[in-house]
């Protein structure tokens, strides 16, 4: 059994053919990717498969949704451990303006918000814009 099994296996997912290629596609990018570079990559495959893959891989915990502003949503493996949970698990996501890509910064963490009382957080997201580290370079 491969590591990419155990993987889906320990977030009880069954570990298709399709659902291992995936992960193994999202784990070879160093950032978020949205539906389409998925299609783009499995030009063969059914879009409903990729599209329900990675709502179960959401549902499941093993990416998250980030949401960057350009009104196309990105999906980003959680790292290890991550439970996506809105109180403890919570990380900046960059946003560059010039090559359009987004990553996940997951070593910054986003610090715990306290809202007035009656007020119940579902979700946050904190996007930062600007140039990233190799368009900045050039």
């Amino acid at each position: 059994m491969t590591e990419i099994e155990k993987t889906l296996q320990n977030k009880s997912v069954r570990p298709t053919a399709m659902r291992i290629l995936i992960y193994k596609y999202m784990a070879s990018k160093n950032t978020a990717v949205a539906l389409t570079d998925i299609e783009n990559a499995f030009d063969k495959a059914e879009r409903t498969t990729l599209y329900r893959t990675l709502k179960t891989f959401e549902e499941k915990g093993l990416v998250h949704q980030i949401d960057d502003g350009t009104n196309i949503s990105k999906f980003a493996l959680c790292e290890p451990g991550c439970n996506c949970e809105i109180d403890q698990d919570l990380h900046l996501h960059f946003h560059c303006g010039n090559c359009d890509k987004t990553v996940c910064l997951t070593e910054h963490k986003i610090p715990h918000i306290n809202l007035p009382q009656g007020y119940v957080a579902e979700d946050a997201n904190l996007v930062i814009k600007g140039v990233c580290d190799s368009c900045s370079q050039h």
